[in-house]
């Protein structure tokens, strides 16, 4: 079988034209990726965290994603709100493993909150109120908090 040459030369043209556009493509990929990354520090990100659990190698590992967020968009580029409920309350007392930390957080703009209605239970089941880190922010829900953080626009993350 023998080929028309307008139909072979046609086919090597077809070839040769979607090289170039095959590797536009592939460029702008990388471009994306290279512009997200680049980008990553240009605008303000804010992002509520959800802590209700008292256990120290999950709470460790909450702050320890405020530090890597930190350093990924640049501290002046990130807002960002713990609220700590439930048994998560004890992260923002004076009996949290990980007092130093919060503090420190707290100076670098991190905001913790309180559950109000937490401590209202803890204080009527064992008759002391939990002593709250100073700094700390009190709200009377704690989930009620974050849901008002996002519908104001704030990304939220449960660990």
């Amino acid at each position: 079988m023998r080929l028309n040459p307008f139909f072979a030369a046609s086919m090597v043209a077809i070839a040769l034209l979607s090289i170039p556009f095959s590797a536009v493509i592939a460029a702008d990929a990388v471009t994306e990726k290279t512009s997200e990354s680049e980008t990553a520090g240009d605008e303000t990100h804010r992002l509520v965290i959800q802590v209700n659990k008292r256990e120290e190698d999950f709470q460790d590992h909450v702050l320890a994603n405020i530090v890597n967020l930190q350093k990924h968009y640049g501290m002046d580029n990130i807002e960002m709100e713990v609220v700590a409920y439930g048994p998560g309350i004890w992260l923002v007392t004076d009996k949290s493993a990980f007092l130093k930390r919060v503090e420190s957080l707290m100076m670098q703009n991190v905001i913790f909150t309180a559950c109000g209605n937490t401590l209202d239970t803890v204080e009527e089941t064992s008759g002391t109120r939990p002593t709250l880190i100073d700094g700390i922010e009190e709200t009377q829900a704690g989930i009620a908090r974050i849901i008002a953080l996002q519908e104001q626009g704030w990304s939220y993350l449960s660990p």
